[in-house]
């Protein structure tokens, strides 16, 4: 069986609803797992924007959430999580804050990559680790993947 990572809220490729946006209530959406394989210690997920600031011009990934070394027998992250699994360490968006932050594309419609990683081991405390110092520190350490994408274009203008 493959790691798998799934929304109830939105399918793969499709919309993400607005209230898991900035133009909603910019809560995390219900996120579900499975197919851990055997040695996997620890579970992180990464959700970033590889389309920013504008989808036709892309200059940068932008990223909305980091949490590394959730237990590998959670089954996912309810909708608008605020207690984590214990052992759960989060690091920073680029927002320069823990915790998620939703989309809020300023121009375009714009992909979002949740990943979840499978590892094969427990990392240690990174303090609020950027996602490039939790991908270094997952490096070698990876069993499995899985990935999640919405897409999300603003309908007002703020």
């Amino acid at each position: 069986m493959a790691l798998t990572l799934t929304s109830p809220a939105f399918a793969h490729q499709a919309e993400i609803p607005a209230k898991y946006t900035c133009e909603g209530s910019d809560i995390s959406p219900p996120l579900a797992w499975s197919g851990a394989p055997a040695g996997t210690q620890s579970l992180a997920l990464i959700v970033d924007d590889p389309d920013a600031p504008d989808p036709a011009a892309p200059l940068r990934v932008w990223v909305h959430w980091v949490l590394y070394n959730l237990p590998p027998t959670s089954k996912g992250a309810g909708e608008a999580v605020r207690v984590l699994p214990p052992g759960t360490l989060e690091g920073l968006s680029d927002w320069r804050r823990t915790g998620y932050g939703g989309p809020c594309p300023p121009i375009g419609r714009h992909r979002y990559f949740f990943k979840l990683y499978a590892l094969d081991a427990v990392l240690p405390d990174l303090g609020r680790p950027t996602k490039a110092k939790l991908e270094e520190a997952m490096s070698g350490h990876v069993l499995a993947q899985a990935e999640l994408i919405g897409t999300y274009q603003k309908r007002s203008r703020t």
